[in-house]
């Protein structure tokens, strides 16, 4: 399988994996040949990337890091329950979250034994979502990235179970918000950026009073975007004042945004994500962070088109553990010319890097 932009599929191309919406619903099967229509379809979703069948791609397999049975399941809780809290009643929406305490603790379970068996490099990056539900989808893959963080740097169960409930409710209080404002496309007035900014206290108010929220998940909400600099919000405070769930979520809750499909731009690829990561490093996010999480994400995902310092096309074919940052490549073309493919690990061949990435560079639909 080969990964696509779908701003760049062509009509005929088959998708090597069924497209699903927010229900489970597919909305598109594999191996049929997409038409303009579909393709139109997809991208009217906020579908960003996509995998794709062909013979040069044959044998490329992408694993998912949750299933989607566990994914499904787990945006029909976070959705259920972020929807309850919409009720004007502050009474009620902290008796929900009560209520809820131990389905979220299902999902976080669920999620981390997932993520501890898969052996790979992370990637989320074909996550299919439309505009409307982003923030659901959102919340889940943060908890997914942070879990993984948190798993490399040795947390023990109980501080998992609260990161982990904390970045699936992180993003709660912008349930407040209205949707108009969520999902604006021309740039916010500073009265709408400050009403947005208020999420993060919003969040934090709700959950600090429920019974069956541990305080420090709570504070998930509160801090993942304060920054070490002291330029984050709420509260603006800084390093030694952000609690280590908060420079977590930092990181994660930034690098699934801009790795994300939005109404107003379109998504990074990982690489690009990890790279305005490292730019912020000190001055924004925790130095550890960002280099221990460099280390769990596939930076070149499965099926990325790459070409490589010397030159050759190729497409990733296998991540190397513990050097995600150097895949197997199946190089397909030297010189621009099409040659029988052979797989170059660069794990081994050191002299050479990954210079470009292809996605936004193939045909466009016709």
């Amino acid at each position: 399988m080969r990964l696509r932009s779908v701003h760049s599929l062509g009509i005929g191309d088959c998708l090597a994996k069924a497209i699903y919406n927010e229900n489970g619903q597919a909305l598109v099967n594999a191996g049929v040949p997409l038409s303009l229509n579909m393709i139109e379809r997809l991208n009217s979703k906020g579908i960003t990337f996509v995998y794709i069948d062909d013979e040069e791609s044959q044998h490329i397999e992408f694993e998912e890091v949750i299933t989607e049975k566990t994914r499904q399941k787990s945006i029909k809780t976070i959705k259920k329950s972020f929807q309850l809290i919409t009720d004007p009643s502050v009474i009620k929406k902290t008796f929900q979250i009560d209520q809820l305490g131990h389905s979220f603790r299902q999902v976080v379970n669920t999620i981390l034994e997932e993520v501890r068996s898969h052996k790979e490099a992370i990637s989320l990056l074909v996550t299919i979502y439309s505009y409307d539900s982003y923030v659901f989808h959102h919340s889940l893959n943060v908890t997914v990235y942070a879990l993984a963080l948190g798993e490399k740097l040795g947390l023990n169960e109980k501080q998992l179970q609260e990161l982990g409930l904390g970045a699936l409710l992180h993003d709660i209080g912008k349930m407040m918000i209205p949707s108009h404002i969520l999902n604006k496309q021309e740039p916010l007035t500073d009265k709408e950026f400050s009403l947005i900014k208020e999420h993060a206290t919003t969040g934090f108010n709700l959950l600090r009073k429920s019974h069956s929220i541990p305080l420090l998940s709570a504070h998930c909400a509160f801090q993942h975007h304060e920054r070490l600099n002291g330029s984050g919000y709420p509260r603006g405070i800084e390093e030694k004042d952000i609690h280590l769930f908060g420079k977590i979520l930092g990181v994660a809750d930034v690098f699934d945004a801009v790795t994300s499909n939005r109404v107003y731009r379109k998504a990074m690829l990982p690489h690009e994500g990890l790279e305005l990561l490292y730019a912020g490093v000190d001055e924004l996010f925790d130095r550890k962070m960002v280099e221990v999480f460099a280390k769990t994400i596939a930076i070149y995902p499965i099926g990325l088109e790459v070409v490589i310092s010397d030159g050759r096309e190729g497409i990733v074919s296998k991540q190397n553990p513990e050097m995600n940052a150097r895949p197997v490549i199946r190089v397909l073309k030297e010189s621009g010319e099409t040659i029988s493919p052979y797989e170059v690990d660069l794990t081994k061949e050191l002299n050479l890097m990954i210079m470009k990435c292809e996605t936004r560079l193939s045909k466009a639909a016709s």
